[in-house]
């Protein structure tokens, strides 16, 4: 996966409501559309895509931490939203987008830096102005469970007539 460097890589609103999500998230996986930014400053990516379904592979770094030397729990919020959202998008068809409405997070236990992690999101409703998905982050070896989530997202059309 390769990262937008400028806000010239990102892809244009017609771009986007050429694909459906699902494409347009294969797409990214397969480098042939630029990753957003944050997933190079976070150091993540996408590892599997498939409709209703993302997983998101990382680590957190020294760059990743609290004053106290921590993973800093935005780093797992982040990565949450990101996998939730994304399972979310794989669910929409062309010329509809999304925006997070809310979503929790509970983070389980601490991810020590240079830990391995997915972070996995899955579909649990997706209709016509409103998703839900859930999510968790696990250890990449051990399957250990690290946070949870849900999230809430508003699906639109944005360019409908109303």
């Amino acid at each position: 996966m390769f990262t937008a460097q400028s806000p010239a890589d990102i892809p244009t609103k017609e771009q986007l409501l050429s694909l459906s999500g699902l494409e347009f998230m294969q797409g990214i996986r397969d480098g042939t559309i630029p990753g957003p930014p944050i997933a190079k400053v976070l150091n993540y990516r996408v590892d599997a895509v498939e409709k209703g379904h993302v997983v998101f592979r990382g680590t957190p770094l020294f760059d990743h931490c609290n004053p106290m030397g921590g993973t800093h729990g935005g780093w797992y919020g982040t990565l949450l939203d990101s996998c939730m959202a994304c399972a979310v998008m794989t669910m929409l068809p062309r010329g509809q987008i999304y925006t997070t409405l809310e979503y929790k997070v509970n983070l389980i236990r601490a991810i020590p830096t240079g830990t391995e992690i997915l972070a996995i999101g899955q579909i649990d409703h997706c209709g016509r102005s409103t998703a839900v998905a859930h999510g968790e982050i696990r250890g990449a070896t051990d399957d250990r469970l690290y946070a949870t989530g849900t999230t809430t997202c508003l699906v639109m059309a944005p360019n409908a007539q109303t």
